[in-house]
């Protein structure tokens, strides 16, 4: 994970977004002061959103710090603040993260995951060979222990990322593609070979 900078809203989220949202909402009678029912399932007036996020953010998932090709479909919106727990954050653009579908069904409501747009570049390291990734040695305790529990929460060291981070990394290393590229596809992985001295 890397910083992520926040993104302006878009001039046509609060009529394609908020206020339909806001609407349903109190059509609905869903109070905006408590947790959602259970059972409760909101009109995803996000989705209206992806387009402009995709584009915002440079297709990059806010967790694995990989672009997704939007033609894909493999693109989601993760509410940063889990809308079971506040129905008022539902329709808001600040409360929006760019990631992938894989990722927004690990993290789904809990709130022990760092957040994209207040982690600081460096908080998480790689072994660009291996491909694991790690809390910085040099942060506090209980800032490492956040950054541990991300990684465990959201399978970032898993398996599969693991592999697809070395390998990218190696296919550089190969030539197949420029540090520009690997910036683009990777930004993790550039930023970490960069800071190596890696480049």
């Amino acid at each position: 994970m890397i910083h992520v900078a926040v993104q302006p809203e878009p001039p046509s989220f609060d009529h394609n977004v908020r206020q339909r949202g806001f609407a349903w909402l109190q059509k609905n009678k869903i109070a905006l002061d408590r947790p959602l029912s259970p059972g409760t399932h909101l009109e995803p007036y996000w989705r209206n959103c992806m387009e402009d996020m995709h584009g915002l953010y440079n297709g990059c998932c806010a967790y694995l710090a990989i672009f997704f090709e939007r033609v894909t479909g493999g693109g989601s919106v993760d509410h940063f603040i889990a809308k079971s727990k506040r129905a008022d954050l539902a329709y808001e653009w600040k409360n929006y993260r760019l990631t992938c579908s894989r990722m927004n069904s690990r993290k789904r409501d809990y709130d022990d995951v760092l957040d994209p747009f207040e982690v600081g570049n460096g908080w998480f390291q790689l072994e660009p060979v291996s491909g694991r990734i790690f809390p910085d040695p040099q942060l506090p305790e209980d800032r490492q222990r956040e950054v541990q529990m991300t990684i465990n929460r959201l399978g970032l060291d898993d398996t599969g990322n693991r592999e697809m981070r070395a390998r990218h990394y190696q296919e550089y290393r190969e030539g197949l593609y420029t540090a520009t590229f690997l910036k683009k596809r990777s930004p993790f992985v550039w930023q970490e070979a960069n800071r190596q001295g890696l480049l």
